[in-house]
């Protein structure tokens, strides 16, 4: 609300091109609350107030606004005004929003960039999307181990206003071999003893990153052992960069929309989901519900199959839905908690053994209480002929909830096996599967004490 009540006075700032105002109001506040005020400016709007403020600042302010927004700048705005902005961007930052424009503008923005960061930019985009190197930016502390702690605060007071955080700083050798870390908190704990080496002082057991390891194994990485960077090295042993906990927390964020609509059995979205067109959106589910509305009609053919036995007990029909809705839901409880324990790293394509244990194990409890359910309420609802016909219901279930179980958690893991995601094996999908499958067990098993 305060935005929108603010945003008149900044208009009149702008139709006025009052300077003092403007520089004012671009170093005020938090560059988060600047943009957040600058939220409903039209995007010629926000770059003339933008061009009153100090590059460094210019680029906080930039960085808070929407992904969509940014590009709508960058589109916009006058090419060679725009090499500047870029050039005060940490280098992933650069490298995403450039990827996410046409060629045409890249192309035309390139040239206008200083040479070393556009050979940066063409290195960091050579990088396959999803790795490491993708989302590393290469602005980091890097410091001899020969330097003493002296020697290293001075060399890091040249280099922090172009670092992206300075909480590790990383020794390397003359090639830029990583040797060691030492954290900023012992550096200046050692400032009592200032001709002590870093050699003295680094950690040499230290984690990091393959420049081409997935990004999912990264973040994993990061969060157990809760660090707020991790280095990015190449095969060689060499440092490229670093990936810090902000670029994590994107990674973890990213990754895991991507597999809530997997699960739900939806392409993911490559922008916001009022920001994608309604027939892109359209294309994204439809393609999905197609593929499952193929499955659901191998349903047909299946009960096509058992028209007699259903015409000769037609209380079998009455529980049809019962059956199907109970191994579906199953199967996608099985899938659900398989998925998320194999993106969060709890379970690895080395533990499918205990998995199906478990998911047998489990499959055989919640089917044998679901059964006795079942087995009461056909026999006591009178929807059952009798109590030896009233047996059908609970063997099914008992069937079906195992099967569900164990489909629901192999799938999955059988995706990850053959290097796909894991959560295209999605809910809908496990559901379709076992909606054909609960068909057949139920008549089979009601032929078999039926007949």
């Amino acid at each position: 609300m305060i935005n929108t009540l603010y945003l008149p006075e900044l208009r009149e700032m702008l139709s006025e091109q009052s300077e003092a105002d403007l520089r004012e109001f671009c170093t005020a506040l938090h560059p988060a609350r600047t943009a957040e005020f600058m939220e409903r400016l039209s995007p010629d709007e926000a770059w003339q107030v933008l061009k009153f403020a100090e590059p460094r600042v210019r680029e906080q302010i930039f960085t808070f606004f929407p992904h969509e927004e940014q590009i709508q700048l960058l589109q916009t705005q006058d090419r060679a005004e725009i090499a500047v902005l870029i050039v005060e961007l940490a280098s992933d930052d650069r490298v995403d929003l450039l990827e996410d424009l046409s060629s045409v503008i890249v192309d035309e923005i390139l040239p206008l960039l200083p040479a070393e960061v556009r050979r940066e930019i063409l290195r960091l985009r050579a990088y396959p999307e999803g790795s490491a190197g993708a989302v590393m930016t290469t602005e980091a502390a890097k410091l001899s181990e020969s330097l003493t702690v002296r020697e290293a605060l001075d060399e890091l007071s040249r280099q922090a206003e172009h670092l992206e955080t300075i909480y590790y700083l990383y020794i390397v050798d003359e090639t830029d071999h990583l040797r060691g870390l030492v954290s900023a908190r012992d550096l200046i704990s050692a400032i009592g003893k200032p001709q002590t080496t870093l050699a003295e002082l680094m950690e040499t057991d230290l984690l990091s990153a393959d420049v081409l390891e997935d990004q999912e194994d990264v973040a994993r990485k990061v969060a157990h052992y809760d660090l707020l960077a991790i280095p990015v090295v190449d095969h060689e042993h060499r440092m490229l960069g670093i990936i810090t906990h902000d670029d994590i927390i994107d990674v973890v964020r990213e990754e895991a929309t991507e597999d809530a609509h997997r699960i739900a059995a939806v392409e993911p979205l490559e922008a916001s989901y009022l920001k994608t067109p309604i027939l892109t959106l359209t294309w994204k589910r439809g393609i999905w519900l197609t593929i499952l509305f193929g499955a659901a009609f191998l349903t047909a053919f299946a009960l096509r199959r058992y028209e007699e036995g259903l015409s000769t007990w037609v209380w079998l029909a009455w529980f049809l839905p019962l059956i199907i809705s109970t191994g579906g839901n199953t199967g996608n409880q099985a899938a659900t908690l398989v998925i998320t324990a194999l993106s969060m790293g709890d379970v690895s394509l080395r533990d499918w053994g205990r998995v199906v244990v478990r998911e047998l194990a489990m499959g055989m409890l919640l089917g044998g209480g679901l059964a006795l359910l079942g087995y009461l309420a056909a026999w006591l609802s009178g929807l059952a002929p009798d109590a030896t016909a009233a047996l059908v219901i609970p063997i099914t279930l008992l069937l079906i909830v195992v099967a569900g179980t164990l489909l629901g958690a192999i799938l999955p893991m059988l995706f990850a096996r053959l290097g796909l995601d894991p959560a295209m094996m999605s809910n809908p999908f496990v559901a379709g599967i076992i909606d054909i499958l609960g068909i057949v067990v139920y008549m089979n098993v009601a032929m078999a004490v039926l007949s």
